[in-house]
């Protein structure tokens, strides 16, 4: 059964809203990549932080404020007529939600515990519901109140490619008539400085698949589709997960369990390699992750396939990147361009050549693949397309 994606609202460090989005990343404008202290102990790195005020938590909702459900709420309130408009329709009581996040409110824990071993009491805006995983999808039924499935999926970097699976799921399965799906997640010290024991953050801007290229940059994002049954220009074709268990933080070095997620894809959408006319990388800038999803890429797509990261526009948003990044494939659909790839143009010699986008290029077929890969071997390939 087709699952349509009826409505985008989206926030990151390229914009707010569709428009601003679209028109940065096309132009493959990095701007919105910042370098900033006080994230990580003696050191200044670039982040994809989202600038200027968010909107305020309704006083009703006071005990659920955070950053990631202020980002979250952005999001949802440039699509908000449609989340209505669905709801009046179906009832509130058959509109889900699913969402992936890796942070939830975790900053705003990290600040309340440090306020606690200063002043041996929690600060007055500290709330425990803040940092659950299931905050996000919490809050967002509670602002809309529904009554419908409502819940999150945190599986690190593939959480919110997880929760389009999942919604298509739940529509699949009669459960839901339309489901509120995506992620957030929001920049926090723990984050950043956990990435940085792992020694793969890097100082500059991330360079993917460059031979110079030496780490991640960290971004902050909300996006949210709204999914139905109800025919749209766009719709989720395709989807393939896989876990091979590799490593808890290492990818896989051959790629293979990349590459069944790309296959399991293809083969749920009845497509052929050839049929794909861009892929959106995962492409963190890492040298063990590029490796892998070029030797991925280079044995699925023998013909070559257009192909970019988007990260050094955006960072690495985490728990929200899957959705983030299946948005920018639906932006491309809808302006028929493709998201150029953004590097110092110094291939590594040690990888297989891969077919870059050029900023303005056009898209030549009209479905689309979108790469998410995460710690302990967790792979998600997503394929979005015009509709049949």
């Amino acid at each position: 059964m087709t699952a349509y994606l009826n409505a985008l609202g989206v926030i990151c460090a390229l914009g707010r809203g569709e428009e601003e989005v679209r028109r940065n990343l096309f132009a493959g404008d990095c701007s919105g990549m910042r370098a900033e202290s006080g994230w990580v102990p003696e050191r200044v790195l670039p982040v994809g932080s989202v600038q200027g005020e968010l909107a305020s938590i309704p006083p009703q909702l006071g005990q659920q404020s955070s950053r990631n459900n202020q980002l979250l709420l952005e999001a949802a309130l440039q699509i908000e007529g449609e989340l209505r408009r669905a709801i009046q329709i179906y009832g509130a009581a058959r509109v889900g939600i699913v969402l992936g996040t890796s942070t939830s409110g975790i900053d705003e824990a990290s600040r309340g515990i440090a306020h606690y071993l200063r002043e041996k009491q929690f600060p007055g805006d500290y709330d425990y519901q803040q940092q659950e995983l299931s905050a996000p999808a919490n809050f967002l039924a509670d602002w809309l109140q529904l009554s419908g499935p409502a819940y999150v999926i945190s599986t690190a970097c593939t959480s919110s490619a997880r929760a389009l699976m999942s919604a298509q799921r739940l529509l699949d399965l009669g459960v839901c008539d339309a489901v509120i799906c995506g992620g957030v997640d929001s920049l926090c010290k723990l984050t950043l400085n956990g990435f940085t024991s792992l020694e793969a953050v890097s100082n500059e801007r991330c360079n993917p698949f460059s031979v110079n290229r030496n780490g991640i940059n960290i971004g902050e994002a909300a996006v949210l589709f709204l999914m139905t049954r109800q025919p749209a220009a766009f719709a989720l074709l395709g989807s393939g997960a896989s876990c091979d268990a590799h490593h808890i933080s290492a990818p896989e070095p051959s790629g293979k369990g990349a590459l069944q997620s790309m296959r399991k894809a293809l083969a749920s959408a009845e497509l052929k390699p050839e049929q794909i006319g861009y892929l959106n990388l995962h492409g963190t800038a890492t040298q063990h992750n590029d490796a892998m999803e070029s030797l991925a890429v280079a044995e699925l797509f023998p013909d070559g396939v257009a192909c970019s990261s988007t990260k050094p526009m955006s960072g690495h948003t985490l728990g929200a990147a899957g959705a983030l990044e299946a948005a920018f494939c639906w932006l491309s659909l809808l302006h028929n361009r493709v998201p150029p790839h953004v590097w110092d143009g110094q291939p590594d010699p040690a990888l297989p050549a891969l077919r870059w986008a050029r900023a303005g290029a056009p898209l030549k077929q009209r479905r689309l693949m979108s790469n998410s890969f995460a710690f302990g071997g967790n792979n998600v390939s997503l394929i979005i397309g015009e509709a049949p």
